[in-house]
């Protein structure tokens, strides 16, 4: 089926024991999976499966506190795109005063007016609008650890940077002066963020890569909040178990 969003799914019924055991072995080779989405769920699943466990004096490991529905993709079939950000107001600073701020850590370049979105094209790159106008941004050397796959996110740059010193965004999962466009929603939809919804600044990124993910994953680190993207994205309640 088709879903509203226009992403096709078709989902196979696999009720044969032995082809199941066939998959269960397949997948039992695998030394690693790397949660790509959903830290937060999995780690609430795995706190509430400990709490169960030590609640059940005939713990087996097959309830169902045990287990959480999660799909699996091979890498190179999923595709990371920008988490963009938009901020409602500048902290109080007029806009000579932020792109001062802002200048000390982040090279400025403005666009002519009516160009075309700045896009980022590789790392530490960023794309800004406001007030009307592109502007290109792009993070100076020595404001960022290179070697520390966390801090060399492009995410963290901005947060660390920009929008936690110069915008007073301390954590931007609480926070309500900011929010969250997914790059499936394209760069106009920044533009209308700030030219008809009341926000006053949008920030454009380059897309993290698998690889800075795994790396970070491998690493025993944690990702930032809203650092990725992901597509495809099943149909929510396409599934479910009964418990």
């Amino acid at each position: 089926f088709v879903a509203e969003d226009g992403i096709g799914h078709t989902l196979y019924v696999v009720n044969d024991d032995n082809t199941i055991k066939a998959i269960e072995n397949e997948f039992a080779k695998l030394n690693v999976l790397y949660i790509a989405d959903g830290h937060h769920r999995s780690a609430s699943a795995s706190a509430v499966r400990e709490l169960r466990k030590k609640e059940n004096p005939n713990h087996t490991g097959n309830e169902n506190y045990n287990y959480f529905l999660a799909v699996i993709f091979p890498h190179d079939m999923m595709q990371i795109m920008d988490y963009n950000r938009v901020v409602k107001d500048l902290n109080g600073l007029s806009t000579e005063e932020f792109l001062k701020r802002a200048g000390q850590v982040f090279t400025i370049e403005r666009l002519p007016q009516g160009s075309a979105p700045a896009k980022p094209t590789q790392r530490h790159h960023f794309g800004m609008y406001l007030q009307g106008s592109w502007y290109r941004i792009t993070a100076k050397p020595g404001t960022f650890d290179e070697k520390d796959p966390v801090a060399a996110l492009d995410v963290s740059i901005l947060q660390e940077n920009l929008l936690s010193p110069v915008l007073a965004i301390g954590n931007p999962r609480t926070d309500k002066r900011i929010n969250f466009v997914g790059g499936i929603r394209g760069m106009k939809e920044l533009e209308k963020r700030v030219d008809q919804d009341g926000y006053a600044v949008a920030f454009a990124f380059y897309p993290t890569a698998i690889e800075e993910l795994m790396a970070i994953a491998d690493a025993g680190k944690i990702m930032p909040p809203k650092s990725t993207w992901f597509e495809p994205k099943l149909r929510d309640a396409m599934v479910v178990h009964k418990l």
